[in-house]
């Protein structure tokens, strides 16, 4: 390797990294994308040929490497605390009074409160180390890996300092729905919101996926360290920013310093206003104590800091043009309405559909076609149409009237007045109830058969190469390959997806099945009673109602399911498929007997799919919503509406440690 060779190199690596801070940090970029793609190419091409030339601060570094098996845990040397919420311009000019009796002329610092997952970055000789997600404020995840594909991250600091800083890492709302669009496309799972889609990207085990997503970053606090070489303290939190700026991060934007608290007020007026225009989501705005000195005459409270109030928005409500109302069957049959929406931007995505429920919901709130309705989004994420605005109604609305006939297969549907306001068609032969039950039967709860989305399911049935679920074992990779968007690689992982999910259990074949009221914890304990999927066909409501939290109506469903023709065939063509009819395995104990937890936001060290199965193995019930018969909420980072609802009804709230302390206390 010649002197020119390595000068070129380093040439290449001073200029993309100058490039990409120009582009990522200050939206300002000087050369074209194809120059800097053909710097890059170049840069990667020599570092392939010359291995000894490696460098982890090289840009070829953030485009992600070998797939991980699992995050470490990392300690927190600076505990990560979260912040006191106030909902009101009351209670933030309450904090104010309170900061002006402990502080002498206090000022503030009001910014924006980025709505993405906390991390802290750690660097040593101005070298990016260690980067770690937030967690339970003590412990969090090492996702090094993760975090250098994160462009606006710098990866060597402009002096060569030891430091931590903390930063919230989000996805631009232009990425958020560029890649929904593209899942949309490919019949994939659409993701719920940017927030959750940043904390589930930089969770991913194989890097390369979290560096196709395209996260951002805005630094917003210094944690400790050394942020001048001569080793002098800033002043004020204003300044810390200002000099982490000059070291390379990309920090938190539309700060100001307010004197008082009608100055506080004031800033949070304006970013509220400009909510809607930003680039990425905030979900309120953050007011700190800007003298540092200041801040530790104040001190700390238990778990928050005592200097500091995070001002919450209030759920955001928009109006626009209900235009129609279309109808979608479900796999039990019934009808259910759907709001089609002019285009409004809404808590982070773009809105053109909601959900209306069933019919007495809209005759309820007397909402008609073509009426100005208000919209938000139920716990941050499903959209609901709140209510019409009859003053606006110009004559041209019309009432909505329910189908008197099936949309999928033209046969009468009936009002269910066993089920509420449900109306239903009961034709078990309807391709819409036959296209949902075989998707529910593949979804992650159920059988888990990746790949197999909607748009694949309605092809294989209008295809004609299936009629039913027990058909997919009979799939081969000759019938799926050529199919549109599938090539012979998709086929070979689809038909191995299918075959594996033989194996899943009678648990989740229960659930599989689509009984109606009979969710995953119901299947659970249908399992563990019967063990056999034969045992169980011959259940009586009489039996079914001896079950824990098993009343008339589930057991009478239980009964009808087992007793239709139909479904007695469906099961014969499983268990001819060979599939697993047996439940996998009892509890390990039952020290979690009678308690039922919630899970919600993202956990420091597993996934809540995992903590899920550790809280069944120990005979306890997971569901998915809280209510006054919810033993506890497990509450991790980003948690939503849940850990709300858990603080209205009195629910005890619990992190992850304290869930394995009592996974592992003796019973």
């Amino acid at each position: 390797m010649t002197p020119e060779i390595r000068k070129r190199v380093e040439q290449l690596r001073a200029q993309l990294t100058y490039h990409a801070e120009k582009y990522y940090v200050y939206d300002a970029p000087e050369i074209s994308d194809y120059e800097y793609d053909r710097m890059f190419a170049e840069l990667k091409g020599l570092e392939e040929q010359y291995p000894e030339l490696y460098s982890p601060t090289s840009p070829t570094q953030r485009v992600g490497g070998k797939a991980l098996d699992k995050f470490e845990k990392v300690t927190h040397s600076v505990r990560m605390d979260s912040l006191a919420d106030v909902f009101s311009f009351e209670e933030a000019e309450d904090f104010c009074r309170r900061m002006e009796g402990e502080v002498v002329s206090p000022t503030y610092s009001v910014e924006p409160k980025i709505d993405g997952l906390s991390v802290a970055l750690t660097y040593e000789a101005g070298v990016f180390v260690r980067g770690a997600t937030r967690g339970d404020g003590v412990v969090g995840e090492d996702v090094t890996q993760n975090l250098k594909t994160v462009y606006s991250i710098p990866l060597k600091l402009s002096e060569p300092l030891s430091l931590t800083v903390r930063g919230e890492v989000f996805m631009p709302r232009g990425v958020f729905e560029d890649i929904n669009a593209r899942r949309a496309e490919a019949g994939k799972p659409l993701m719920a919101n940017p927030r959750n889609a940043a904390a589930g990207s930089l969770r991913q085990l194989d890097s390369r996926i979290t560096a196709e997503r395209r996260l951002d970053i805005f630094v917003f606090n210094f944690q400790e360290g050394e942020l001048y070489a001569d080793g002098h303290d800033p002043l004020t939190h204003t300044e810390t920013l200002e000099r982490l700026g000059e070291l390379g991060f990309k920090v938190l934007p539309l700060r100001r310093v307010a004197k008082s608290g009608e100055e506080v007020i004031a800033h949070i007026r304006k970013i509220g206003e400009m909510r809607d225009s930003l680039a990425y989501d905030i979900d309120g705005v953050v007011i700190k104590l800007d003298s540092l000195a200041a801040r530790r005459s104040v001190g700390e409270g238990t778990n928050t800091p005592r200097w500091a109030v995070a001002y919450k928005f209030p759920p955001e409500e928009k109006e626009t043009r209900l235009t129609d109302i279309t109808v979608a069957v479900g796999r039990t049959g019934v009808l259910t309405p759907t709001a089609v929406l002019e285009p409004v931007r809404l808590a982070g995505t773009t809105v053109s559909r909601a959900t209306l429920h069933n019919l007495d919901f809209i005759r309820q709130r007397n909402i008609m076609v073509g009426d100005i309705v208000v919209l938000r989004k139920a716990g941050d994420i499903i959209p609901e149409v709140v209510r019409a605005i009859p003053e606006k109604r110009d004559g041209s609305e019309r009432p909505y009237r329910m189908p008197e006939r099936c949309p999928s297969c033209g046969e009468p549907v009936f009002y269910d007045e066993d089920e509420g306001a449900a109306v239903r068609c009961t034709n078990g032969s309807c391709p819409a109830q036959i296209s949902r039950s075989i998707e529910h039967f593949a979804s992650k709860g159920a059988m888990n058969i990746d790949g197999l989305g909607p748009q694949l399911v309605e092809l294989l049935l209008s295809q004609q190469k299936i009629a039913d679920a027990a058909d997919l074992y009979a799939l081969r990779i000759e019938d799926i390959e050529g199919l549109e968007r599938m090539g012979r690689k998709s086929a070979e992982n689809l038909v191995r997806a299918i075959e594996n999910s033989k194996s899943a259990g009678l648990e989740r074949l229960v659930y599989a099945l689509g009984i109606r009221n009979v969710g995953e914890v119901a299947a659970a304990a249908l399992a563990q009673k019967y063990r056999t999927l034969e045992a169980l066909t011959h259940a009586t409501a009489e039996e079914l109602c001896g079950i824990e939290d098993f009343g008339q109506i589930t057991a009478d469903c239980v009964v009808n399911f087992f007793t239709h023709p139909q479904n007695r065939a469906l099961c014969e063509k499983l268990t001819a498929a060979g599939l697993l009819t047996e439940a996998v395995a009892k509890p390990a104990s039952d020290k979690f007997r009678g308690l039922t937890f919630v899970l919600t936001g993202t956990l420091p060290t597993m996934s809540r799919d995992v903590a899920a199965e550790k809280i069944k193995a120990m005979g306890g019930k997971v569901s998915g919503s809280v209510s006054s018969r919810t033993s506890y909420v497990v509450a991790g980072e980003a948690a939503g509406s849940k850990l709300t609802r858990a603080g209205e009804l009195g629910i005890p709230v619990i992190d992850e440690s304290r869930l394995l302390e009592m996974l592992k206390e003796e019973g």
